[in-house]
């Protein structure tokens, strides 16, 4: 009895080496009938009780080699299958061949101008300040010196929250100055970019939301001169080195004096004559130094300090810089649209 089990385990270690396995099929016939949970060599192991005890460690090698070479041989073909296979999908790659276009973001022209911009005050020591964009009444109207019965706090201009009449959706970027200014202390620097709300009918040069950057600057013995030479600067980084700016008296509840700059944009061509209405000169901002009573609301001494501020639109800004003719497309989302800015900066 125990010469045939010897023999039949010959005979299986030489269909092992021999076995022609040529795809992932016969592969996995081979796994179940050598190294499955029912394996042929599993019944030939209980036969070890049939051996003379002499030829039991005979048998017990001459049975750990068999799996062990069952298990070699499934690895090493596995292997040389796997290649096979690999080497067949790239078989009829062209290496030459142009790759296909990345799909790759682009940033909004919104964005991109409002960088722009931050980058050019950050240069000359304004630092980033955000806040809120549910503002209450007393930070968005009152601290900025807007008397009660103003048009702005009017229900045609602002998005109040339902159901109350001191909480809304901030009409300029200006809460955040009195948020800083009743937190800190002067010398402050600061521009204070992000999105605003006001009750406006949507149209191609209209919207109800939109974007500012607004700016504050508070120290002892802050002059106009002090801010018109800040804008003649920001002007000059953003619209040229010969860049020329002019002020006009204007009205703002929060400044006094108040103005208008205007940039230079020339009559030499229809799009400049068509931009600026034939007066060569194109409204840019709203500035002015800061009232009194503004600084007072806020727990500043007026005797003490003094300050300007600045308002910049960055949807007409970018507009103008990228002949836009409807403000509606910047918020739609439209990827045909978008992706004409992918080598902006």
């Amino acid at each position: 009895m125990s010469v045939d089990v010897f023999e039949k385990l010959n005979d299986i270690l030489k269909d092992i080496e021999e076995a022609g396995i040529e795809d992932q099929d016969q592969l996995e016939s081979f796994r179940i009938k050598y190294l499955g949970s029912k394996n042929i060599l599993k019944s030939l192991g209980g036969e070890i009780r049939n051996v003379p005890n002499e030829r039991k460690k005979d048998f017990g090698q001459l049975l750990n080699k068999i799996k062990k070479e069952a298990k070699s041989k499934f690895d090493s073909t596995q292997s040389r299958l796997s290649v096979g296979k690999t080497d067949k999908k790239n078989i009829n790659i062209d290496l030459t061949a142009p790759p296909e276009e990345l799909m790759i973001g682009a940033r909004h022209p919104v964005s991109i101008v409002m960088n722009k911009i931050i980058d050019i005050f950050s240069r000359i020591g304004f630092t980033v300040a955000e806040d809120r964009e549910i503002e209450e009444d007393w930070y968005n109207f009152t601290a900025m010196n807007t008397p009660e019965h103003h048009p702005a706090r009017d229900m045609q201009d602002t998005f109040y929250l339902k159901g109350s009449t001191t909480q809304l959706l901030r009409t300029h970027t200006s809460s955040v100055q009195s948020r800083v200014m009743t937190t800190q202390k002067p010398p402050i620097r600061i521009i204070a970019p992000g999105r605003v709300y006001r009750n406006e009918t949507i149209s191609a040069r209209s919207h109800c939301q939109f974007h500012q950057v607004e700016g504050l600057y508070i120290d002892k013995d802050v002059s106009f001169a002090d801010m018109k030479q800040t804008l003649l600067y920001f002007a000059q980084e953003m619209y040229g080195a010969n860049t020329k700016i002019r002020l006009r008296p204007s009205y703002f509840p929060f400044t006094e004096p108040s103005a208008e700059m205007d940039v230079w944009m020339g009559t030499d061509t229809e799009e400049a004559r068509k931009l600026t209405k034939g007066t060569g000169w194109l409204e840019v901002l709203g500035c002015g130094m800061v009232d009194p009573n503004v600084l007072t609301n806020c727990g500043i001494d007026p005797e003490e300090y003094t300050g300007f501020a600045f308002g910049i639109g960055i949807e007409r800004t970018a507009l103008q810089n990228y002949g836009i003719k409807d403000i509606r497309m910047l918020f739609e989302n439209d990827v045909r649209f978008l992706k004409q800015f992918r080598s902006a900066f």
